[in-house]
């Protein structure tokens, strides 16, 4: 290839990055100061190049004003370490069948390993982390969750919690800082007991709590589909309804919508499902005209 064409196409280049940069600008005018939960799970957490790009998109959000609170889940990891243990994985609706040594692997998972693998990841590439749990300073008030069968009976599903209350003081003051919180989806009970929370809960009524600009849930599909597997952009709450009666939305999907959904009825502005096997889906979303995968409206946006 001669110079010129090489030149030229360093042009071309330079242009693209310079209208993305253009782009971006009026977000980060918009955006700046806003408070963003985000979920972060699936194979953005288990793939090398996806966990590099996600802890570098978050140290740049952080860097040009905005606060990231990060929740992350763990699945993949939990089901690991409970096969080394010669335990099985239960699910029912989504949720994680959890006794009590169950749930002692999954808060060494969640609140050791996983927390700080994150917490190290975003420090390494230039960010100020703190990794945290819903027991520090037992900021996420929890209490035991029963899931209701199709028969209508209330099933025990171990130490499976739902979030009572959020006490945001100990977040906010970790913002105020300058720092960017990690946290692990552990509940505690009244007697100081811990509770398995679904990530998607927690991170919705973080969101909620907190009067988040946005909530973001990283996901490993392009967003919410139809039974055609065609993305479904934007929802409604009366949307939502008919997906779940019809048998559309299901299993692991369930926590996930209903989180959003609560969190987009209950103040959030913007919530967002998005896929997080597509490198920097983050700033897509946040920085870009167009979006990335389904934004669901609470029922007064709706109409």
């Amino acid at each position: 290839m001669c110079t010129d064409s090489i030149v030229g196409l360093n042009i071309i280049e330079a242009k693209t990055k310079a209208n993305i940069l253009a782009e971006a600008l009026p977000y980060i005018r918009r955006f700046s100061g806003a408070t963003m939960v985000i979920k972060y799970g699936g194979n953005a957490m288990t793939d090398p190049q996806l966990k590099e790009n996600f802890a570098k998109d978050v140290v740049l959000l952080k860097l040009v004003g905005i606060h990231p609170i990060i929740v992350h889940g763990g699945g993949p990891q939990i089901n690991q370490m409970l096969r080394k243990m010669g335990k099985e994985n239960h699910f029912i609706q989504g949720m994680r069948v959890t006794d009590s040594e169950t749930m002692d692997i999954v808060e060494m998972v969640l609140g050791g390993w996983v927390n700080k693998e994150i917490t190290s990841l975003l420090n390494l590439h230039g960010g100020h982390a703190v990794g945290i749990t819903g027991r520090d300073n037992h900021f996420i008030k929890a209490e035991k969750l029963f899931i209701t069968t199709p028969e209508n009976v209330q099933q025990d599903i171990g130490q499976v919690g739902e979030v009572k209350a959020i006490d945001t003081a100990l977040i906010k003051e970790v913002v105020e800082h300058g720092y960017i919180p990690v946290v692990a989806p552990i509940g505690v009970g009244e007697r100081g007991e811990a509770f398995n929370i679904n990530a998607d809960v927690v991170a919705g009524k973080l969101a909620e709590s907190l009067e988040a600009e946005k909530l973001i849930m990283l996901t490993n599909t392009i967003g919410v589909l139809d039974k055609n597997n065609r993305l479904l952009s934007r929802l409604t709450p009366n949307d939502i309804k008919a997906l779940i009666a019809d048998g559309t939305l299901q299993d692991g999907m369930l926590p996930k919508i209903n989180g959003a959904l609560q969190a987009a009825m209950h103040g959030v502005h913007n919530t967002h499902i998005i896929d997080g096997r597509v490198p920097h889906a983050l700033l897509l979303e946040i920085f870009t005209d167009n979006g990335v995968g389904t934004m669901i409206f609470g029922q007064e946006q709706a109409e």
